[in-house]
């Protein structure tokens, strides 16, 4: 039997964040995944939703709208909404919008490296000559963007999507399209903080890692590309954690 609505979290008054459709939605979905609201339950009223939470109706539709897209709730006219009966089958998803915590985007690194590890291989196993040239112009494209004094974060998009292309098989390139430009952390963690030396610095280490990647998938040197990726990802997940630590004392310290 579902549990009364009025034991529900997502019936607790809510904060003014940035985007409250999106903050109701995921109040509403946490109760759905942790089985508060189960298959099949109705959704708490609109209007109770509305009264309880200190939000208007547009906001509350908007957040069912959302959740009806990603296919944990259906609606039935004049009876409202209910938990979706096949959950587990919904498509999948990071987030609602965004990545919310620098843990999600760490998270969302260990999942690339699952990926793209594999990635780098083939694309050394089977990439064409001309496939293995777009990479290496993505390669200088970035060091021009350095020079320029860029963060080279489209660069550096554009040059992990050429090593995806190399591979001959477009899901690659279609995993990495859904991750869109969370695959680059600092688009989320912030490094602008630290001085332009050291900004400088931090980009040269990893470009000197995309750089190994690179000639190793020139040479068609299968485990070496692998490795060099795998290197990559874990450095850049062992640099962030400590980015994140430090801006964290900072703000404590302030």
């Amino acid at each position: 039997m579902p549990p009364r609505a009025d034991r529900l979290a997502v019936l607790s008054p809510l904060a003014q964040p940035r985007n409250l459709t999106h903050e109701i939605a995921e109040r509403i979905a946490a109760e759905i995944m942790s089985g508060r609201l189960a298959p099949g339950a109705r959704l708490p009223t609109e209007q109770e939703m509305v009264a309880a939470m200190g939000v208007s109706r547009t906001a509350v539709r908007e957040a069912v709208a959302a959740l009806r897209a990603e296919g944990l709730v259906i609606t039935r006219q004049g009876a409202g909404a209910f938990v979706a009966t096949d959950v587990a089958r919904r498509p999948f998803r990071l987030a609602l919008e965004g990545l919310p915590s620098v843990e999600d985007v760490l998270d969302v690194m260990e999942l690339r490296q699952s990926v793209e590890v594999e990635t780098a291989g083939i694309a050394a196993a089977r990439g064409s000559p001309a496939a293995k040239k777009r990479i290496a112009k993505a390669l200088q494209a970035i060091d021009e963007a350095m020079n320029r004094g860029d963060t080279a974060i489209d660069q550096d998009i554009a040059f992990h999507h050429a090593i995806a292309a190399a591979t001959g098989n477009a899901q690659f390139s279609h995993f990495l399209e859904y991750l869109g430009r969370f695959i680059i952390p600092r688009t989320s963690i912030r490094v602008s903080a630290y001085r332009e030396e050291g900004q400088k610095a931090y980009l040269e280490t990893f470009q000197g890692e995309h750089r190994a990647i690179m000639t190793a998938i020139e040479a068609g040197e299968v485990e070496r590309a692998r490795e060099a990726m795998r290197r990559h990802l874990a450095n850049s997940q062992a640099r962030y954690r400590r980015l994140a630590a430090e801006a964290k004392d900072q703000a404590k310290a302030r």
